[in-house]
C-alpha cells in the first residue's frame, strides 16, 4: 500500500520561510511534486521534480521556492522562502509515474501566510 506523509505546514509571516516534506512509502515514482489549492481557486502546480533531478516550477514561485528530493529516503521537499500572503493554500504532495498511469496524493498540509 502506497502512503504519502506530509509535514511542515503552518503559519508564517509574509517574508518568512517554511519547508514542506513528503515521505513516500510502498512504491517508487519517477515524478514527485507539490500542488496547492487556495480557497475558491482551482488546484495548481507549484513544482515537480523527477528522479533524475529535472525540476519544473510555477512562474509565481520561481526564485522563491526550491524543490528537492532524496531518492534514498523516497522523500521530496519544498523549501519556501520570501513567502507572500497569496501563497496561502493547502499544499498537497503528488507522486506519479511519468505517464500519469499511476498517481498518489498526500492528505494536504495548510500553509498560511499572514501580512
Amino acid at each position: 500500500q502506497v502512503q504519502l506523509v506530509e509535514s511542515g505546514g503552518g503559519l508564517v509571516q509574509a517574508g518568512g520561510s517554511l519547508r514542506l516534506s513528503c515521505a513516500v512509502s510502498g512504491s517508487i515514482f519517477n515524478v514527485m511534486g507539490w500542488y496547492r489549492q487556495a480557497p475558491g481557486k482551482q488546484r495548481e502546480l507549484v513544482a515537480t521534480i523527477t528522479s533524475g533531478g529535472d525540476t519544473n516550477y510555477a512562474d509565481s514561485v520561481k526564485g522563491r521556492f526550491t524543490i528537492s528530493r532524496d531518492n534514498a529516503k523516497n522523500t521530496v521537499y519544498l523549501q519556501m522562502n520570501s513567502l507572500k500572503t497569496e501563497d496561502t493554500a493547502v499544499y498537497s504532495c503528488l507522486a506519479r509515474s511519468s505517464s500519469w498511469s499511476k498517481s498518489v496524493w498526500g492528505q494536504g498540509t495548510q500553509v498560511t501566510v499572514s501580512s
